[in-house]
């Protein structure tokens, strides 16, 4: 998958300029979309895809919504240890018991960690991957995969661990927490905005960010002001499912760089800790790009790109700073020089170890990213 284009792509108001040259691979994947339909609709898939020994993968917490959804399943295992950032000897222990169960499909119940997993086993293991997400992590819709080990996580990209289907169904979401639903969308949000600049962007995964943008804009506040509802749920959904899709093909840029590092340095909760550092990357990156800063702005309908995010921040009380989980104030400086170490290329404005120090103190704090961006510009 690769792309000549770069992150400052081509919005309707240029409509007079030519489109870059680009390559778009779109993956191979089906998607259900059925609210209430989850174990129908589960079944139908393992059915498809000829199973007849199936890996249950679900934390602890969603045992019992597991069970519902794969009730009269040809289950040969159930596995519950299910840790976040998917540390390699949990991986291991649980490759091993699906060689041992010689399982032939992953079904993940569950958030990112959950997904991840069934990604760490299918990676060495081959088996095909079955998800049905819980939260709104948008891992599912992704080739992407992480693994920690000593302090330090490590992502790749590899076919193998892209789920073959994805049954999503808004009504297994009444079920989170409304907090947990602002963050795990806002990490839905991240996917958007790292897409609009990622390293292989092309102007389809901008379209597919920008629509993304808009329905977990209308989706996330609907959330919180009715959690037991669906169609609230069922927007951020489908933005989920959107953001994954183009975040997985433009790549991974410097937003989710700063969050795999602080994440698998400090063990930091993975989706409060994107939706925390989002606004300080997109104050920093937005001026250098200004056309696909538009495009991020008009989605959220407003006049700027973070007036947006920083007014649907208000709205569903996103999580503030990162000091609120335990990280200190000096580590933000220890995580600059492995920051620096792997800033994507294509990022659209150059950056240093003193920006990043300024950013990541200022994410810690919780200070306003505009107000940082700005003093920041006047320095340069």
């Amino acid at each position: 998958m690769t792309g000549t284009s770069r992150g400052d792509g081509l919005g309707a108001e240029c409509i007079d300029r030519p489109l870059p040259s680009f390559e778009h691979e779109s993956l191979t994947q089906k998607v259900v979309f059925a609210s209430g339909e989850a174990a129908a609709r589960v079944r139908a898939e393992v059915e498809r895809l000829g199973a007849s020994r199936v890996m249950v993968i679900a934390a602890a917490a969603e045992a019992e919504l597991a069970r519902a959804v794969t009730a009269d399943l040809p289950v040969v295992l159930r596995w519950d240890e299910v840790v976040m950032h998917v540390p390699v000897e949990v991986a291991e222990r649980a490759r091993a018991a699906a060689v041992e169960h010689r399982a032939d499909l992953l079904l993940s119940v569950g958030g990112g960690s959950t997904t991840g997993l069934a990604k760490a086993i299918a990676l060495t293991g081959g088996m095909p991957i079955l998800a049905v997400p819980t939260t709104y992590a948008g891992s599912e819709a992704t080739s992407v995969w992480g693994l920690t080990e000593q302090a330090r996580k490590t992502t790749g990209v590899d076919a193998r661990v892209l789920p073959r289907s994805v049954v999503y169904d808004a009504a297994l979401m009444v079920s989170l927490p409304v907090a947990m639903s602002v963050a795990s969308g806002l990490n839905a949000l991240a996917h958007c905005v790292d897409a609009m600049w990622g390293p292989r962007v092309d102007p389809i995964d901008q379209a597919l960010a920008g629509e993304g943008i808009r329905a977990l804009a209308a989706g996330l506040p609907a959330v919180v002001a009715d959690p037991m509802g669906l169609p609230g749920r069922e927007q951020a959904l489908y933005g989920t499912y959107l953001s994954a899709v183009a975040f997985s093909s433009a790549g991974s840029g410097l937003h989710h760089k700063i969050c795999h590092v602080l994440g698998g340095r400090y063990d930091l909760p993975h989706a409060q800790t994107h939706a925390v550092v989002l606004p300080y990357v997109l104050a920093f990156n937005a001026p250098a790009a200004p056309r696909a800063e538009r495009r991020i702005a008009a989605a959220f309908g407003a006049d700027s790109a973070i007036e947006g995010l920083q007014r649907l921040r208000r709205d569903v009380d996103a999580p503030k700073a990162l000091r609120d989980y335990g990280v200190k104030e000096t580590e933000m400086d220890d995580a600059v020089q492995a920051v620096l170490d792997v800033v994507p290329d294509g990022n659209p404005r150059p950056v240093t170890a003193g920006d990043l120090q300024r950013l990541l103190r200022a994410a810690w704090r919780g200070a306003d990213p505009r107000l940082t961006s700005n003093e920041e510009e006047s320095r340069r």
